[in-house]
């Protein structure tokens, strides 16, 4: 058995642990768009495949028996390359998700299907804005240049950021509500666009916008193929081990 595993959230270097721990043979992929990736137990390699026929020649190439997909339940067009390379390759797939935030008592939620959608719904007068949705889609705000926008990024930006009132900190977490419930005042923040990626490691600024009342914007993860899941290592370790008794 030799497992590909897609990594890219904090539950992937979970799975990775549990993997090297059970004696798996194991290559974790990162994409590459941080600098410095967090350390893993198994060999890494970094960078994308080359779309679906790049990975179809690296499952070969690679011997790999199974693959799970560890990424962010935002890198659609990631999940939607292994769901076709495995389906070509017949090579069993499993895809590793943790639950979706849902709105709880206290919560102000204007929930939205895209980033589109997220930026024409902040108000029309200057509002505070923490935009905590990574860094690719940044340049879309620019349509709404009345905010002042608080931006966290795990790495300095290499380019301009193209709107013209904003903050910037550079930090990696996980952080805390304590943290976040500091820095969400310090900035006087109103409103926060998160993407509903679901888990713990994250949900400490929805946690910090509950206690202060803040507006939230939430945009609704994308579509991902049908596949099978696990919400855990435990479960991951237990599809693997069913995939081997069954032979495949």
């Amino acid at each position: 058995m030799r497992v590909l595993l897609l990594g890219g959230t904090t539950e992937a270097g979970t799975v990775a642990r549990a993997l090297e721990s059970a004696g798996i043979e194991t290559v974790f992929s990162y994409a590459g768009r941080t600098n410095a990736p967090v350390a893993q137990p198994v060999p890494v390699r970094v960078g994308g495949f080359g779309g679906v026929a790049g990975l179809v020649a690296y499952l070969g190439r690679e011997r790999i028996s199974h693959v799970v997909d560890a990424t962010h339940p935002f890198a659609a067009t990631m999940g939607h390359n292994a769901h076709t390379a495995c389906m070509q390759m017949g090579v069993p797939l499993l895809r590793l998700e943790r639950p979706a935030w849902v709105p709880q008592t206290g919560d102000r939620w204007t929930q939205v299907p895209t980033i589109e959608r997220a930026c024409a719904a902040l108000p029309h007068d200057p509002a505070r804005v923490f935009l905590a949705i990574g860094r690719m889609h940044l340049d879309q705000f620019a349509a709404a240049p009345q905010h002042h926008y608080l931006l966290r990024l795990v790495d300095a930006p290499t380019r301009p950021v193209a709107l013209p009132h904003h903050s910037l900190v550079v930090a990696r977490g996980p952080f805390n509500m304590a943290q976040d419930t500091d820095m969400l005042r310090v900035h006087a923040i109103t409103h926060l666009v998160a993407k509903n990626a679901g888990g713990s490691g994250a949900v400490a600024k929805i946690e910090a916008a509950r206690a202060l009342g803040l507006h939230v914007i939430m945009i609704a993860r994308p579509q991902r193929p049908r596949t099978e899941k696990a919400h855990d290592a435990g479960a991951v370790l237990h599809w693997l081990s069913h995939s081997a008794e069954r032979g495949v």
